[in-house]
């Protein structure tokens, strides 16, 4: 396939995936506020809402990476759910 009709594949992709970024970052958004919160009151973070946020992460800069032509990767729902970039830091500060 040409590089137009990429180009033209692209636009439904990135509309689907855009979708579920903005779904997946309100809910992420949401629970780094509870995190916030749990912090606050608990005094230590939750691992799995740290993980949960640093999926979204990477998920969200594959998505970009794909709409902004810097990879010709499809994203998830198009291509295998992407691996942590990083693993999530859980570590005390002193």
């Amino acid at each position: 396939m040409g590089e137009r009709w990429e180009a033209l594949i692209r636009i439904p992709i990135i509309i689907v995936t855009y979708i579920i970024v903005e779904i997946w970052e309100l809910v992420t958004f949401i629970g780094a506020l509870l995190h916030l919160a749990l912090i606050l009151i608990a005094g230590k973070r939750i691992k799995s809402l740290a993980k949960f946020s640093n999926v979204f992460a990477t998920y969200q800069y594959t998505v970009y990476k794909y709409a902004y032509f810097a990879t010709n990767k499809r994203p998830f729902p198009f291509n295998e759910f992407p691996k942590e970039l990083e693993p999530a830091d859980l570590k005390k500060k002193r």
